[in-house]
């Protein structure tokens, strides 16, 4: 009998509906009855995709806040600090610049390891100043993250199947992003949506004809059972 193979799902721009923001809902059902690991590898801070796989209904595996932080379902592990992060925003803060999330902040305000920026707000200088606390700014297409650079998905995958004990080689991912490219090189095959950057459709096997939800469904329909 096949088995369904393990996922590794990108969240922005990939679970999301085709016309951007909001997790289209057609994934759940998918996702819930999906008979092998489902892993959620995201940029958001650590509690959003938690609570994604608690709305869903699945195990709680989770690869937060680009790599930063791990979570195998028994152990969260912490890759990197939020104090250098902490510090290269407020040095930007005081350059006369913002994050750009508002007063609240809620984009911030749970994260682990990184912080952050609005893309709508100046990166060049926010570029400046982590390199002079040895940190990188990748541009997710959702936002800019200030992090270790030494942190990714592809890492905190790894430490995933070990943990709960299943084959990267046969695990199947979709992402959209520059942040996805580690996950991609981890798994056995990798699908970049039709919205991905190019470094993510550089680094996939295959790059999707349709968008967002519409290609991580094609993909879940093909693969089902193919293990």
């Amino acid at each position: 009998m096949t088995a369904d193979p393990p996922l590794v799902l990108d969240i922005d721009g990939t679970l999301t509906r085709p016309e951007g923001w909001g997790i289209d809902p057609r994934v759940f059902d998918p996702l819930r009855e999906w008979d092998a690991p489902v892993v959620l590898a995201t940029g958001k801070a650590f509690p959003y995709p938690v609570a994604l796989c608690h709305f869903v209904g699945i195990p709680e595996l989770v690869v937060a806040e680009n790599g930063g932080v791990v979570y195998t379902g028994d152990d969260v592990f912490f890759t990197a600090d939020r104090a250098a992060a902490r510090a290269v925003v407020e040095e930007y803060r005081a350059a006369g610049y913002d994050p750009g999330w508002g007063e609240e902040d809620t984009v911030n305000r749970w994260r682990e390891t990184e912080i952050a920026v609005n893309l709508e707000q100046p990166v060049d200088p926010l570029r400046e100043i982590a390199a002079d606390y040895g940190l990188e700014v990748i541009d997710t297409g959702y936002a800019y993250h200030v992090k270790d650079a030494e942190p990714n998905k592809g890492d905190g995958i790894e430490r995933i199947a070990d943990a709960v004990g299943f084959d990267l080689e046969a695990a199947v991912a979709v992402g959209d992003s520059i942040n996805d490219v580690s996950t991609f090189e981890a798994v056995g095959r990798g699908f970049a949506v039709a919205n991905a950057d190019e470094a993510a459709k550089g680094a996939a096997d295959e790059v999707l004809e349709a968008v967002h939800a519409d290609g991580t469904l094609a993909v879940l329909e093909r693969v089902r059972g193919m293990r």
